[in-house]
């Protein structure tokens, strides 16, 4: 069991790790379109790439319905473990939009996780900012 400051050393500790070992310019919140963000995410059950769509209903459901148009590409040329949830329910009781890609058994508090965690971060957020690249201009038509 560890305290909480022992956790928060160790979140520390990964993430910092993780810039150094992948120190790359992510997009993660600067795409430019109103509500949708490129996020990270490690705990300890698992690890998870994601793109969220988090804004007001009206705009969220823009997005969304673009997203979901291009669904096979995704699949078929990014990330073909996508996920896709229409309502996405965050930790505070928030309802999102998001299409994730997950890595199970894999925990922030596992050393011996971490660089399988740290190269399935790299490499799904580098195909998240690829198909962004090639269908921006389509997200936000």
């Amino acid at each position: 069991m560890f305290s909480k400051e022992d956790s928060r050393k160790l979140r520390e500790e990964f993430w910092i790790g993780f810039g150094k070992s992948y120190p790359t310019k992510w997009t993660l919140y600067k795409t430019k379109i109103k509500g949708l963000s490129f996020k990270f995410h490690f705990d300890l059950k698992m690890a998870m790439v994601s793109i969220d769509v988090d804004t007001e209903f009206e705009q969220r459901i823009k997005v969304w319905d673009k997203l979901v148009a291009l669904k096979s590409l995704v699949l078929e040329e990014y990330l073909p473990k996508a996920i896709y949830e229409d309502f996405y329910i965050l930790e505070n009781q928030k309802e999102i939009s998001k299409i994730y890609v997950e890595l199970k058994n894999v925990s922030i508090h596992n050393k011996d996780t971490w660089r399988e965690t740290m190269m399935f971060l790299n490499s799904s957020m580098h195909q998240v900012e690829d198909f962004f690249e090639e269908y921006k201009d389509v997200i936000d038509s």
